[in-house]
């Protein structure tokens, strides 16, 4: 893909987020760690998906386990037991605040989307490197708040959002190839997210209405969440967005509900994202397939060949009958869990909640001319906030 595409420089997101001041007080300074020394880490979150990030922490990382963070006791039983299955004694804390406070050298967060800005703000201003889970929020304001809070933050800091792909081995190898030219110029982009769902037979509930009902409803709620776009297809985005090196000009889509019932987020969508150079990325995801299916994979066709990825592999199409074929050594989470602690432990900074708010952004973008049933700019989507 042409190299003149519109790129979203740290300068440009932060002048078009700059509706208030960057925070002005500097975050306390990181807690240094030896190369040789154990990075402790705190879970903050233990539902499913932070149990999942603490499993393959414990498992497949040097980092200790210092103590695990929920408001449901329940779930900080179960993580506390899984946590021990693989030798690690975390300690139970029901306080962020507590958590935060101790001498714990960063923290995984995986709480709901709505509340990321907030904890990630907590977690800078206490010093720790952070590893949050994706989107970075399910609104534009939301976005651009996490913007300011990364570009003000200590620089020793490590800020990680949970793209994992962006450190699968099997995603890095196929970018390698791609930037070698070795498929051209990359024209349209495949974006394949389906999969079935519980929720689709799961009763309606009320929409909540006190603090507790949102945290523990907030997965099936757009304006919580994101929606089905912001919140799951987002993890294909960001993959779109990186191997094409930018970010889309604009947006057509249509999307809705036919079995879902549960909530309000859609169970189907389909995006057009419109590059500046006439190239074209589309997405198709849903949730409608029957639970046992699932077919989820990025696809590049360029002028002379196409990459697929996926979690579990990557292919190289080079021709009639000429394909190559990798399969993952590992989960890419593993991957990006490993990364993280690797970068603590060598202090080695890295700050990536810019790319993954742009990343969020993009499927904020869809969202919205899903919503409108139109073409969507950039920067209406951007003023929006």
């Amino acid at each position: 893909m042409s190299k003149q595409h519109t790129r979203l420089t740290r300068r440009a997101l932060l002048s078009a987020a700059s509706a208030t001041p960057l925070l002005s007080a500097q975050a306390n300074q990181a807690s240094s760690t030896a190369a040789n020394s154990a990075v402790s880490v705190a879970l903050v979150g233990c539902g499913g998906r932070g149990r999942n990030l603490m499993r393959n922490l414990v498992s497949h990382t040097g980092a200790r386990l210092s103590a695990v963070c929920d408001l449901r006791p329940e779930r900080m039983d179960q993580a506390r037991a899984e946590a021990e299955e693989r030798d690690a004694k975390p300690a139970l804390d029901p306080s962020m605040e507590s958590v935060l406070a101790s001498d714990v050298d960063a923290v995984v967060i995986a709480t709901p989307v709505y509340l990321h800005a907030d904890h990630l703000e907590a977690a800078i201003q206490a010093g720790k490197h952070v590893y949050i889970e994706k989107p970075a929020m399910p609104d534009v304001a939301g976005c651009k708040r996490m913007m300011r809070l990364a570009d003000s933050a200590d620089r020793r800091l490590n800020l990680s959002i949970g793209f994992q792909r962006r450190y699968g081995q099997v995603y890095q190898k196929a970018k390698a190839v791609l930037d070698s030219g070795a498929i051209g110029d990359i024209r349209l982009v495949h974006l394949h997210f389906i999969k079935g769902s519980s929720h689709n037979t799961a009763p309606q509930v009320p929409e909540p209405k006190t603090a507790d009902e949102k945290m523990r409803g907030w997965h099936v709620w757009s304006e919580l969440s994101g929606d089905l776009i912001v919140e799951n297809n987002v993890h294909l985005i960001d993959v779109m967005n990186w191997y094409v090196g930018a970010r889309p000009e604009s947006a057509i889509g249509a999307g809705g509900r036919s079995q879902r019932k549960i909530g309000d987020m859609r169970d189907h969508g389909n995006v057009s994202f419109l590059f500046d150079d006439g190239a074209q990325g589309a997405l198709i995801g849903s949730t409608v397939a029957p639970t046992t299916y699932r077919d989820v994979n990025e696809r590049y066709y360029g002028d002379h060949g196409v990459i697929e990825t996926a979690s579990e592999y990557w292919k190289h199409y080079r021709g009639r009958n000429d394909v190559f074929e990798e399969t993952s050594p590992r989960n890419v989470t593993i991957d990006s869990v490993d990364a993280f602690v690797k970068r603590i432990a060598e202090d080695k900074p890295e700050n990536t909640i810019v790319r993954g708010a742009e990343s969020t952004l993009t499927a904020i973008l869809g969202r919205m001319a899903m919503d409108a049933r139109r073409e969507v700019t950039w920067d209406e989507m951007m003023q929006s906030g």
